[in-house]
């Protein structure tokens, strides 16, 4: 039942996300809001695909199950689709059942800011490129040791960078 339920959510959540504009990505440091990649919304419609705007600029949601890196099982690293930071090692995946790419840790905990999300009457922690705001999925605390965290992750937020 909790499968059947969690399935729906998860076909549910891309379109009622994508009906719905999200404000410009942006954190605090040093109290003030800003980034080391900062560009306008046009300078990032060019140079990410509509699907990679949905999800790293607009904060959507890609579907359970579909995203190209899901399943990917080779060695090597997952960076910022937007900007290229090093994000997660292939040695932090993990298969969750999610639907989603999960990891157990970041690279760098400096590579990845937390907001509270409290969208769709839920109470998350959204997580973000640290270095332009892209925002990449959310973290739980049902991961996994050493760590207990599970870094659900947008296929589309990442790119990879396969090990030589």
């Amino acid at each position: 039942m909790k499968r059947i339920i969690l399935t729906v959510l998860v076909s549910v959540l891309p379109i009622v996300s994508g009906c719905f504009r999200a404000e410009e990505n942006k954190t605090r440091k040093g109290g003030e809001m800003k980034y080391e990649v900062n560009k306008s919304e046009e300078e990032w419609k060019k140079q990410l695909t509509p699907e990679e705007f949905r999800i790293l600029r607009e904060k959507g949601t890609e579907r359970a199950f579909t995203g190209a890196l899901y399943d990917n099982h080779d060695k090597g690293t997952y960076v910022c689709a937007a900007c290229g930071e090093p994000l997660f090692s292939s040695e932090t995946k993990y298969e969750s059942g999610s639907g989603w790419p999960s990891f157990y840790q970041p690279l760098k905990k400096e590579s990845i800011d937390r907001e509270e999300d409290r969208s769709y009457g839920m109470n998350r922690t959204e997580i973000l490129c640290a270095k332009c705001g892209g925002h990449l999925g959310h973290v739980f605390t049902d991961g996994p040791k050493p760590t207990g965290l599970r870094y659900c992750i947008n296929s589309a937020s990442l790119k990879f960078k396969k090990e030589d």
